[in-house]
């Protein structure tokens, strides 16, 4: 019996065997070959093919391992009795629908002013591969092992002492749970609440959280701001029992709660039985003219704020490190709960963020990006208001990696961000942020400006291409 199996020799000699193997294999799925039907013998396969009888007994070996083929002994080789597909389709047929194809998406030429990305190139790479090393000496039995639910308690410590420090915030390591982003953190954090809670959420605020939310069939309510923040009266109106806010630098306004609401907040949770507030501190590690503003959780003294950080804003955001400290009676019952949940975080990046923080590098890099981010905030600010003049507005806090700013003018949101592709430049306007009421208030647009990822040489042509977004 012969059968067609294509060979090419030009190829590297090691993948002679995979072409037998993809051959035979082919041969059997299209029904050239039957069921029971004798294969030939790997001395005469070799010879007809012009190749090794190795090559042939690892390609044969191959198809018998997986259940293409049996052998018996003394007979040969023969074709398995497999089931067949229900459905037949050319097995080598690019099936995938159109509308799910990607394109690589090419960023040449483009100039962000996202409020979500940093800048990279003033990373130290060469002080975090040296800790990577170190982690890798230091902690080689652990990385061999699956890491505990919470992460590794030594990372766990450090975060701990960090963020007591920087950010006042009280708790042990067995309170923190490490977690490869925040939105993932969400998510098993509101696995542990009642499904009958009532969510109030920030608007504007984080579109992500709102969704999520929503989708685990939570109650959510968006809650309108006033100066001083999230407002209370409507959280009351609301019968909500947790609250998600971003009181350190409001996301996405730049607001920063003073401390009679916060206190007013943390009265809320004192009111009433399981009342949570979700504070998260996406970006408090940047602030400019004044010291940090200590965490809400530090004021806490009904243990019941729950604490988020990452280090996306402060390290490298691909990193997707992310943390949340849970009061006493959660981390109970997320143990319980996530007995047999394996850590998601790669084990060795968390010693070596561990090895970054102990050595100093950590703050080292912070203080650093703090210095660059503020000239780079300042002059955006300069160079948009040089441009726009009297047609601008911008809420100028100095916090975070982003403003607020307000446009006069008669253009829609969706001309403007259409606008904007054209002249290659990442924006992100307030309609992304208002999760219930409407965006568009008059003549007047309202973009959320970041400035981490702008090198200080192109933000005179990023204003440029800004006013041309609303004027050209």
């Amino acid at each position: 019996m012969r059968m067609f199996i294509p060979i090419d020799k030009q190829r590297d000699t090691n993948y002679i065997y995979q072409q037998i193997y993809e051959g035979v294999k082919e041969n059997i799925l299209k029904g050239k070959l039957k069921a029971n039907e004798k294969l030939p013998s790997k001395r005469s396969l070799a010879e007809e093919l012009s190749v090794s009888i190795n090559s042939v007994s690892f390609g044969y070996e191959q198809l018998l391992a997986e259940g293409y083929i049996y052998t018996i002994e003394r007979k040969g080789y023969f074709v398995e009795d497999i089931t067949e597909f229900i459905q037949q389709e050319d097995l080598f047929e690019d099936n995938l629908p159109e509308d799910l194809r990607e394109e690589p998406v090419n960023r040449d030429g483009w100039l962000s002013l996202s409020h979500m990305a940093s800048d990279v190139t003033l990373f130290p790479f060469k002080e975090w591969m040296k800790c990577q090393e170190r982690a890798i000496q230091s902690y080689s039995r652990e990385l061999s092992e699956i890491a505990y639910s919470q992460g590794p308690y030594e990372v766990r410590d450090t975060i701990c002492r960090m963020i007591a420090l920087t950010r006042g915030v009280n708790c042990k390591p067995e309170q923190i749970v490490i977690g490869a982003g925040t939105q993932l953190l969400v998510g098993q954090l509101m696995e542990l609440i009642s499904k009958d809670s009532i969510i109030a959420v920030e608007n504007p605020g984080y579109a992500r959280f709102y969704q999520l939310l929503k989708k685990m069939n939570f109650d959510v309510h968006p809650v309108s701001l006033d100066d001083q923040g999230i407002r209370m009266a409507v959280i009351e109106a609301t019968k909500a029992n947790v609250v998600f806010v971003t009181p350190s630098h409001q996301f996405p306004t730049g607001k920063i709660m003073p401390i009679s609401r916060r206190i007013e907040l943390l009265n809320w949770t004192a009111k009433g039985d399981n009342r949570y507030i979700v504070e998260d501190d996406y970006d408090s590690e940047f602030k400019y003219e004044t010291d940090n503003i200590p965490s809400l959780q530090s004021l806490d003294r009904n243990q019941r704020v729950i604490y988020m950080g990452t280090f996306s804003k402060t390290v490298l955001p691909g990193l997707r490190i992310s943390y949340m400290v849970l009061p006493p009676d959660l981390v109970r019952e997320y143990r319980e709960y996530y007995a047999n949940f394996i850590q998601y975080s790669n084990s060795l990046m968390l010693f070596t963020l561990h090895y970054f923080i102990e050595r100093g590098e950590y703050a080292r890099h912070v203080k650093r990006m703090n210095h660059q981010y503020e000239k780079r905030r300042k002059l955006l600010i300069t160079e948009l208001q040089q441009r726009f003049q009297a047609q601008i507005q911008i809420e100028d806090v100095p916090a975070g990696l982003h403003f607020l700013a307000h446009f006069d003018t008669r253009k829609s949101y969706q001309e403007i961000e259409e606008r904007a592709v054209q002249v290659k430049l990442e924006i992100y306007s307030m309609r992304r942020f208002m999760l219930k009421e409407n965006h568009h208030r008059g003549n007047r647009i309202s973009l959320v400006l970041g400035f981490a990822n702008l090198q200080e040489e192109k933000i005179a042509e990023a204003a440029e291409r800004l006013f041309n977004v609303f004027y050209g």
